[in-house]
């Protein structure tokens, strides 16, 4: 059976139920009643067993009478007062249902309106929530799919181009075209890297291993990979962590991670003769770590979405710098499976940007990161 039918069905026990009560209660309890009062006429109009008995016969039809009436009513009454509360609770559901069945076959801009403030508007406001996720969920796959194709774009026809020159004559197979075409494969390799492990951190497929870790060390390790990088640009780069700082509960090769893509980020739209800061303090029952640097900046408006998949803020700018888009959403899945909190401020273009995240504080000892 249909909802409709059923709840229809529901009514009309309950209100049998009642009929039942009513006219059983009244006919049990009236005679009674009534025949106490009886007694009491009796004695007044004199012991007369004929008026007595067409007194009662008369009270019992009157009495029969009035319940068929009132039941009668009631059922009618209440029969209308349940088609129309069905009605309300049904026509919902209906209206989800249809609405959940144009989702499914792709239609995801589909909503349902929210008609009350009770449970079933509730379930209205959750159903929209869910559908404009999904609607954002496929928005974000279709911008995936066109951000990969055009990311392996760039460095295939870039090695076509040089093959095509190398078969026609064009270009001669000297180092300098050679090493052309093996940094287009490497933008590949790195392209393919990155991707994957994207994918293996938002399946939850990526485990960390929280030990009790000197920061200090940690982020030493990482600024002396890079530093070469900054000293090709002219870009000096200072740490400030205090020796005192207490360890952290982390992973320390993912915390590297972090700053790798933090500090590789920084690094790369940090303009020549600039200068990146990497510094940490202590807030409570957390560390944080900030990564400053005086580089292009980001445009206000452009924050809440820097950590989004293939996200520029200059696109092709970017794009020149053999970025993918693709580090900071990797740091700030490995900074939540920490339990930790990532951000980006910037006070706007031209004046740098600073990012920001935090790492548990450690209660046992501290080991040595690295």
């Amino acid at each position: 059976m249909r909802l409709l039918p059923k709840l229809l069905l529901a009514f009309l026990v309950i209100i049998g139920s009642g009929a039942v009560v009513v006219a059983g209660t009244a006919w049990l309890l009236a005679p009674v009643a009534f025949g106490e009062h009886l007694g009491v006429m009796a004695r007044h109009l004199g012991p007369d067993p004929r008026l007595a008995e067409d007194l009662f016969a008369g009270f019992r039809r009157a009495v029969n009478l009035s319940v068929l009436v009132a039941v009668g009513a009631s059922v009618l009454v209440a029969l209308a007062v349940a088609v129309f509360v069905a009605r309300r609770i049904v026509e919902p559901v209906e209206a989800m249902g249809a609405a959940a069945q144009r989702i499914a076959a792709g239609r995801y801009g589909e909503r349902v309106p929210v008609a009350s403030q009770d449970e079933l508007g509730e379930l209205a406001k959750q159903f929209n929530r869910m559908a404009e996720a999904l609607q954002r969920l496929e928005r974000l796959r279709k911008d995936l799919v066109a951000d990969v194709a055009h990311e392996l774009r760039t460095p295939l026809a870039g090695l076509s181009g040089y093959l095509e020159g190398l078969l026609d004559g064009v270009l001669e197979a000297s180092p300098e075209v050679l090493g052309r075409m093996q940094r287009e494969v490497h933008r590949l390799q790195r392209l393919v890297e990155d991707l994957q492990e994207l994918s293996r951190v938002e399946a939850g497929q990526v485990k960390v291993q929280p030990v009790p870790t000197i920061l200090r060390e940690v982020v030493e390790g990482v600024v002396a990979r890079l530093r070469p990088q900054g000293e090709e640009k002219g870009i000096q780069l200072a740490v400030e962590v205090p020796p005192d700082l207490p360890a952290v509960l982390a992973d320390p090769d993912r915390v590297a991670q972090v700053l790798a893509n933090l500090l590789g980020n920084a690094l790369q739209y940090t303009p020549p003769g600039g200068r990146v800061d990497v510094r940490a303090w202590r807030v409570g029952r957390e560390v944080v770590v900030a990564v400053q640097d005086t580089g292009i900046g980001i445009p206000r408006e452009h924050l809440p979405f820097v950590f989004e998949r293939f996200y520029r803020v200059d696109r092709s700018r970017s794009r020149r710098a053999g970025g993918a888009g693709i580090g900071l959403t990797i740091a700030r899945s490995l900074v939540e499976l920490h339990g930790g909190k990532i951000w980006a401020d910037s006070p706007g273009p031209g004046r740098g940007s600073t990012f920001t995240f935090t790492l548990p504080v450690a209660d046992g000892p501290a080991g040595t990161g690295g």
